[in-house]
């Protein structure tokens, strides 16, 4: 269903040129480097003190610790979004990609949100890139449209604190920004096919929503189909697909191109050894080694049995499968030229405590480590994803962007020191 067409994307047109951007944020050095993991669906208590998660928790008491932080709010996508945009857009639910749709509206035009609920009318339907100005949807403390539709339903943030909608929201990213700048940027995800992130919403890194099975694979003896695609790379964990400036190759270095899997002569490990990092990595996992899980990938990768906030309700071999991966990637970080070039951050965190009915809350682990300044730090500061976001800014000399200029957001300055 696409609810407006060209007439209300011509009507936005006028007001692109007006970016929500405010003040660079200050309170950080200057960063050269910043890498940052997006782990996947448990909450702060479920890693912390985790005995299948040793290195992540080795981790947090060497490198820094945010003791009090918070995702935004559910399910996956959303927290993608704010991590990288300030945002949710508009966007409420893990709908994939209206790839190239130059005729649909966004939801910032149209002022719709896009929930999980059945009953919306925009449940089922793909995400019109973003793209332009206008409204997106408020965070309640509480919320009953997504992934649940009855009490006792889902914390946003902390229970108690809530986000209202904002009408100057400018759908950009800090991909945007950083060309803008004269910087780069790349999105290195796991299990993503060598030819690239055009019209893929799931893969397995071979086949995809893309393959046609009964032309590849006659053969095969029961057939196959893409429902049988263990769905390691999803464009819900990769945000930048959703923009039109990034579908569309708006200007050099921000299209498309950018965004790699972890193999390959572009991609993350082949950019560390060399040395040949962009300004900013955001890097995720396979939905096995990101702790999110898969129900058609063996036993090792399974969903948690009961997520219901606590250590005993988990897959222990899913919280170990994410433990090594982090493991791995840090010591490739580590191990790259780029790593004592300049100020480098590392930066570990995870999308959303899911599930997080009362009295579990939206808190998560975020691990701060630097190639630069102090090491050992606890902090029991307030922040969320728009605190994130607004520190790497600051970082990087860029305006904040939509919610990371709220008041209340602050930069993590004791983190990143």
């Amino acid at each position: 269903m696409k609810m407006l067409k060209l007439t209300a994307l011509a009507l936005l047109g006028a007001g692109t040129a007006v970016a929500a951007e405010g003040p660079v944020p200050t309170g950080v050095p200057r960063l050269d480097h910043v890498f940052v993991v997006m782990m996947e669906n448990h909450g702060y208590s479920q890693i912390i003190g985790n005995p299948n998660a040793p290195f992540v928790n080795e981790y947090a008491r060497r490198a820094n610790l945010a003791t009090n932080y918070f995702a935004v709010a559910h399910p996956s996508l959303t927290n993608y979004l704010e991590v990288t945009g300030g945002s949710n857009f508009g966007v409420l639910n893990d709908n994939a990609p209206d790839w190239h749709d130059a005729s649909c509206a966004p939801n910032l035009a149209t002022g719709q949100t896009s929930l999980d609920n059945g009953s919306n009318a925009l449940a089922g339907e793909p995400i019109c890139p973003i793209s332009g100005k206008g409204t997106d949807a408020a965070t309640p403390a509480i919320d009953c449209s997504n992934e649940v539709s009855a009490p006792p339903c889902e914390n946003n943030i902390d229970g108690m604190r809530s986000i209202p909608a904002s009408s100057n929201i400018v759908g950009k990213t800090i991909a945007d920004q950083l060309v803008a700048a004269g910087r780069r940027w790349k999105s290195y995800q796991e299990n993503l096919p060598l030819g690239g992130a055009d019209n893929v919403n799931f893969s397995d890194g071979e086949y995809s929503n893309l393959t046609d099975f009964a032309s590849i694979l006659p053969q095969l003896n029961p057939p196959l189909s893409t429902g049988d695609v263990v769905q390691l790379y999803a464009a819900k964990h990769d945000p930048f697909v959703y923009f039109r400036s990034v579908q569309e190759s708006e200007r050099p270095h921000l299209g498309l191109a950018e965004v790699v899997p972890f193999d390959g002569p572009r991609g993350l490990y082949a950019d560390l050894a060399s040395g040949r990092v962009p300004d900013y990595s955001f890097i995720v996992p396979n939905q096995c080694n990101d702790q999110h899980g898969r129900g058609n990938a063996g036993p090792f990768c399974n969903f948690d049995p009961t997520d219901d906030g606590t250590q005993a309700g988990l897959n222990p071999a899913l919280i170990q499968l994410g433990d090594n991966a982090i493991r791995r990637l840090v010591d490739a970080i580590h191990g790259s030229p780029t790593w004592e070039e300049g100020r480098s951050v590392i930066v570990v965190t995870w999308d959303e405590n899911d599930y997080s009915a009362a009295p579990n809350i939206n808190k998560v682990v975020t691990i701060v480590e630097t190639s630069y300044g102090r090491s050992g730090v606890q902090s029991d500061t307030y922040y969320n994803h728009y605190s994130l976001l607004r520190t790497i800014e600051a970082g990087f000399g860029l305006p904040c962007l939509n919610h990371a200029c709220d008041r209340g957001v602050d930069v993590m300055s004791d983190l990143f020191r």
